[in-house]
């Protein structure tokens, strides 16, 4: 019978510590998810902001060396990322793709200009550096026009704005839910062992001895959790890699390492304030408060 009681108890505390670790791993995952989100949020409206493409379309007239001269100088310039040379033909192939029939077989011409498309570097992508860049081109003597999507770039600098509000208040949010859940998870843990916590007390343990093993043990399991947590991180950051390349999360190791730090730090550091208090909380009760 005594053998029977002590595996129910031995199972009972397992579950309990792996519902403690299991609660951790999850809230960290998702701090962790956040905290590269919060870091990639600049890159990520960088990647989008270099996706808006100038396009200098050239005269007929325009001689080749003016054309070569103006793609040169466009990708020396600070504000480009890449200038691209695009013939008429390869344009009109392009469009005849795009709308699924040759066009030029119904007009008989190609109605289509040269051009250069030009993307630009996230720092000068904003409507009124854009409008400067673009006036500028256009000036010259053998440009017919410049043109870009200017509605998508503005939508695009308002979209960053309030994604980069957003995220710094979930931020808060999720850390505050984070230690509420983990301070919950703690908390019945070691509610189920409050009379082992006052009848240690009554024998003349002090709080601190009392504490230290509780605190030693969730410490422990927030340490495992933190693990759990970072390898499926680690997992998330592999498939985000392997199959959206153009992200580089993986680019700077230094903001890896703190991510990856901060997770395993705040394990520990929320199992051990959440530990002390709560063990703080059965030693300050009256023996008659244990059973409410």
């Amino acid at each position: 019978m005594s053998k029977s009681f002590e595996r129910f108890q031995k199972r009972k505390l397992i579950s309990s510590y792996f519902s403690v670790t299991l609660s951790i791993a999850l809230v960290l995952f998702l701090l962790g998810v956040l905290g590269l989100l919060v870091l990639n949020t600049q890159k990520l409206a960088n990647h989008f902001k270099e996706q808006i493409t100038l396009s200098v379309f050239l005269k007929d007239s325009a001689r080749e060396v003016e054309i070569d001269q103006l793609q040169k100088s466009l990708v020396m310039a600070e504000y480009t990322k890449s200038a691209v040379f695009v013939s008429k033909e390869e344009a009109a192939s392009r469009h005849s793709e795009d709308i699924g029939e040759d066009f030029m077989e119904f007009l008989g011409y190609n109605p289509l200009k040269n051009s250069i498309d030009v993307n630009l570097n996230a720092g000068f992508v904003s409507t009124a550096q854009v409008d400067s860049i673009a006036t500028d081109l256009a000036s010259r003597s053998f440009v017919e026009e410049v043109s870009y999507d200017r509605p998508t770039l503005e939508l695009l600098t308002e979209n960053v704005k309030r994604v980069g509000i957003g995220i710094l208040v979930a931020s808060g949010v999720f850390t505050l839910i984070a230690f509420l859940l983990i301070n919950s998870s703690i908390r019945l843990s070691i509610y189920s062992k409050r009379f082992i916590i006052k009848t240690m007390q009554m024998v003349g343990a002090t709080k601190s001895f009392i504490r230290r093993p509780f605190i030693w043990t969730n410490i422990k399991l927030g340490m495992l959790g933190a693990i759990v947590a970072l390898l499926s991180l680690a997992g998330l950051l592999f498939y985000l890699n392997r199959n959206f390349p153009q992200l580089g999360l993986t680019e700077d190791p230094a903001q890896l390492i703190a991510v990856f730090s901060g997770v395993f730090l705040l394990g520990i550091l929320i199992s051990l304030v959440s530990t002390y208090f709560a063990t703080q909380r059965f030693l300050n009760l009256r023996t008659d408060d244990l059973y409410y």
